[in-house]
């Protein structure tokens, strides 16, 4: 119980002075903020279990418009060497030419070129590049809302899911013991400039 209560607490401090009153307007655009975003990944080993991992540098922008939110725009970059499993050993394979190849591929990028809605959501179709190969790709999104920040900074989230194929991206080492489709969630905080 007190566990229970203790996380209850820093839930609400956390929600403490966040005005969730806040509606976007044409054209505002919110600068990622990578304290309070992530990028969490998922993908089966052996074809047995999942496992589960992040990346720790995410920065972009995101243009939010609740009078029409097909015009929301997104744009990410991911720092390819920051992908964390909670296994450096681990971490450093993944970063190897056998998979990522962060030195020579150091970001993941995705640019929105077209939104449209779907029921409560709306699918994002644009360019991923990941090791080298740029794509297309859709994603689900979501905005997740708008407010003020603690500061009184105007803030805006906005979320993405999409399922990709390592080997559409040149990444086919260890197939058979790496699944080859990957789910992504992109969940991005960002602060109005």
């Amino acid at each position: 119980m007190k566990l229970q209560t203790g996380a209850l607490v820093l839930i609400l401090a956390s929600l403490a002075g966040v005005d969730t009153s806040y509606r976007a307007r044409a054209g505002e655009t919110y600068q990622a903020d990578p304290v309070h975003s992530s990028v969490i990944f998922r993908v089966k080993h052996a074809n047995t279990a999942y496992f589960w991992g992040r990346f720790n540098d995410i920065t972009g922008a995101f243009e939010l418009d609740s009078g029409d939110p097909s015009q929301v725009k997104l744009e990410f970059q991911v720092k390819a060497a920051s992908v964390d499993t909670g296994n450096a050993k681990r971490d450093q394979h993944l970063k190897s030419p056998d998979f990522l190849n962060a030195v020579q591929f150091p970001t993941i990028t995705f640019a929105s070129k077209s939104v449209e809605k779907s029921g409560n959501a709306y699918l994002a179709t644009g360019d991923m590049t990941l090791h080298g190969v740029t794509k297309p790709i859709t994603v689900h999104l979501t905005p997740t809302g708008t407010g003020r920040g603690p500061t009184g900074a105007e803030i805006g989230g906005i979320e993405a899911d999409v399922t990709i194929r390592q080997s559409d991206f040149g990444i086919t080492k260890m197939t058979g013991m790496v699944g080859d489709i990957v789910w992504i969630n992109i969940s991005v905080e960002g602060v109005r400039h």
